[in-house]
């Protein structure tokens, strides 16, 4: 077969032009293994959601289908292993199941700010940390001072990428309880940290996060300008108007 350059001369897309955050909602190790198959290469990093990683069955061999894959478990388990003062207990299950990421979030818990970044900074020594900025209630929603603040503070105490809470339904964090996009906050924070360390939970050159697996062909598709949604934001975006 010809490369995929040369059926229509569009080069195969850098990933550093955007991260794809996979959440898995528990997925078995076969199912994995069909996944990666076919859509591997798009894959950057793979979150086992919320708890789900605690409730299933033969982890390590999961874990094992997915080694070559950076693996992160959801933000929420983080906040009840918070709550249950098991932090030192944590750092050691993740070890032991070989992660060497982690998801520090207070969506749902109220951590106290200091006490976060403390947390943060910890956890950095040894992982590589995703923390995750926003609430997921929907009456929640925080001025853009304070989420640009938070994002630089959470960067400067160790995070290696930030993750804004959309929820996926879209109801809450970037987005209003009415389901519509915080366009103003998402300027601001574009101004404020460089958007390849942040890692946005909604829709090409962005770091985008919480794609179900069998959404990450079509989103490279996005991407690429494969589908017509984005041709011609992708794929014309640097052609020159025709003369009239």
């Amino acid at each position: 077969m010809p490369d995929f350059d040369d059926v229509i001369g569009i080069p195969k897309r850098n990933p550093s032009g955007g991260l794809t955050h996979v959440i898995d909602k528990g997925l078995g190790p076969r199912a994995w293994a069909d996944v990666l198959e076919v859509s591997g290469d798009h894959i950057s990093i793979v979150k086992l959601g919320w708890g789900t990683a605690y409730v299933t069955q033969n982890l390590a061999r999961k874990l094992d289908v997915l080694r070559e894959k950076p693996v992160v478990i959801g933000g929420t388990f983080f906040e009840v292993v918070y709550l249950k003062d098991r932090l030192d207990e944590y750092k050691q299950w993740l070890r032991d199941l070989g992660l060497t990421y982690v998801e520090i979030s207070d969506g749902t818990v109220d951590i106290p700010r200091e006490r976060k970044l403390e947390l943060i900074a910890d956890f950095a020594r040894d992982f590589t940390v995703l923390s995750e900025v926003g609430s997921k209630d929907s009456s929640v929603e925080f001025e853009s001072e304070e989420w640009t603040s938070w994002l630089r503070e959470e960067l400067d105490a160790g995070a290696w990428k930030v993750i804004t809470e959309a929820r996926e339904g879209g109801s809450a964090g970037t987005f209003t309880s009415s389901g519509e996009m915080r366009t103003d906050l998402l300027t601001e924070i574009g101004d404020a940290v460089p958007l390849d360390e942040v890692i946005f939970e909604f829709g090409p050159g962005v770091n985008l996060g919480n794609i179900p697996p069998d959404e990450v062909i079509p989103l490279e598709t996005l991407r690429l300008g494969l589908r017509g949604d984005t041709l011609k934001e992708v794929l014309l975006r640097d052609e020159q108007p025709a003369p009239s």
